[in-house]
């Protein structure tokens, strides 16, 4: 296992120079037509890969081969789904080194970034394991002394489409308990990311021992993803979804999935605000906002977009969080010096290019960075942004530290709540007992008190509100979302009908 100082001379293997093949049914095979398609490092810019481009007849397949799958999934005794889970843990941890390189190559992200991802992931096969032994029902008392329970039953087939942002990890959290709750999976990894997101992972799932037909792969090129990703909503035996990636995506998924009165859990976009208030700890404010606006540069669904600051704090904390970013080196992200990597790939390198040139267009002061070396753009920070502006509400989804002064915290809570997202927020203040009231007053899934707005536990209900989505993940509320409820009852002689 490799230590973090080792990392910096460490020469990463190439785990994505050989052909990647699809898995359906346990089955590794080419796209239907031999289609294929290249994925690129970028951070260097050269070829890293080549995948099957699968199209709808693939996808169609896939779902087939879930179902199939599925009855005997639901039948096997849930410690022994369990046991699955966790040998996917043991194996994630034993090829640790191997997704540390495939992650920083493939998603242009820190190699600490990478760290934290491969070793975050196996904790989220360990909680989903526990909750194959959660209790999923109860009696009920009977009018008639009728035995009546209500249980709760798997729902068949989950599509689980993926984002490239952290690929590994949220695979991982659409598909673990749906899988220990006796569904099949059919994921596809977004077209950024296929093999960390979605290859490695199915080997993974070989190496435990899975059966075949429980988790299938498919993986698409972007001239693909609208019919394969239709296939897996529309498909009859597709019973749920589980999406994460844009607003627009997501709604669209959402809807569908409702006209055809199939379950959706959609974890979309976000504008998430930390609000440092008056008698707020400057260090640590400053601490948690930098790593809020640009880990990963700021290619997080909870970044800290909006930093939101007490009049009484505005300079001292301007002057200590710009040096701060100061600190930040952009480069090679193999190297654990460079905090700053690549974006991840040329269109969205522009739309934060945009988004800011628009921004200073407008009257944003541009207080530090500002300029891009192809897909490596500087952190960034500025002041000035008013809720007139595109920037105040649409995701920049890059480094750019957005930095806002209010005048007391219910100006701050406005300015919080003025948006059309609700993912995550954070309050930094020395009064607990206040950093809790505010925080219950901003429209938000999830708040933190004296922490960043980046924070996750895999036994938690991890969502958003208002354009961020709905549904959850993580713990007992992933159990809800990926099982359907069900009235049973058992009739002992008590109960007399007209007849």
């Amino acid at each position: 296992m490799l230590m973090d100082n080792e990392l910096a001379e460490y020469q990463y293997p190439d785990c994505g120079n050989r052909s990647r093949r699809l898995l359906i049914g346990g089955e590794w095979v080419n796209s239907h037509d031999g289609k294929t398609f290249r994925v690129f490092n970028p951070a260097t810019g050269a070829a890293w890969s080549e995948v099957a481009d699968a199209g709808r007849e693939d996808a169609s397949a896939a779902i087939v081969a879930a179902s199939s799958a599925q009855p005997s999934w639901a039948a096997l005794p849930f410690t022994q789904r369990a046991i699955l889970l966790n040998r996917v843990a043991d194996v994630l941890e034993r090829r640790k080194e191997e997704f540390v390189a495939a992650l920083t190559a493939e998603c242009g992200g820190w190699v600490r970034k990478s760290l934290f991802e491969i070793g975050y992931t196996p904790t989220v096969y360990r909680a989903a394991a526990a909750e194959a032994y959660t209790p999923i029902g109860e009696t009920l008392p009977s009018d008639h002394n009728k035995v009546s329970i209500v249980e709760r039953s798997p729902l068949g087939v989950v599509s689980v489409i993926s984002p490239w942002n952290v690929p590994l990890l949220l695979s991982s959290r659409g598909i673990a308990v749906a899988l220990a709750v006796g569904n099949t999976v059919v994921l596809k990894p977004s077209e950024e990311t296929p093999v960390t997101g979605g290859l490695m992972l199915a080997e993974v799932f070989e190496e435990a021992g899975f059966p075949p037909g429980v988790l299938n792969v498919v993986t698409c090129s972007r001239d693909r993803v609208a019919e394969v990703g239709d296939e897996m909503v529309v498909n009859p035996l597709v019973k749920a979804i589980s999406f994460t990636g844009s607003t627009a995506v997501g709604k669209s998924i959402a809807a569908a999935a409702g006209g055809l009165l199939k379950k959706a859990c959609v974890e979309l976009g976000g504008k998430d605000s930390l609000i440092v208030l008056d008698d707020a700890d400057l260090d640590r404010a400053v601490g948690a906002a930098r790593f809020g606006a640009f880990f990963h540069q700021g290619q997080i669904c909870m970044s800290a977009e909006k930093i939101i600051v007490d009049k009484k704090l505005a300079d001292p904390f301007l002057d200590k969080f710009i040096a701060a970013t100061k600190e930040l080196n952009v480069g090679d992200p193999t190297m654990m010096d460079n905090q700053i990597g690549p974006i991840i790939n040329e269109k969205q390198v522009r739309s934060v290019d945009k988004r800011l040139s628009t921004a200073i267009e407008q009257g944003v002061t541009l207080e530090y960075g500002g300029k891009r070396d192809g897909l490596f753009f500087e952190p960034t920070v500025i002041t000035g942004v008013t809720p007139d502006m595109e920037i105040f509400h649409e995701e920049v989804f890059g480094p750019v530290a957005n930095i806002m002064f209010a005048d007391g915290e219910n100006e701050a809570i406005s300015l919080a709540n003025n948006c059309k997202y609700g993912l995550s927020a954070s309050v930094i203040t020395q009064n607990e007992e206040r950093g809790l009231r505010v925080a219950r007053q901003i429209e938000s899934g999830m708040a933190h008190v004296n922490d960043t707005t980046i924070y996750d536990e895999p036994t938690i209900p991890f969502g958003g509100v208002k354009n961020s989505g709905m549904g959850r993940h993580g713990g007992r509320w992933s159990v809800e979302t990926f099982t359907q409820t069900r009235w049973l009852t058992v009739e002992r002689g008590g109960r007399k009908t007209p007849f």
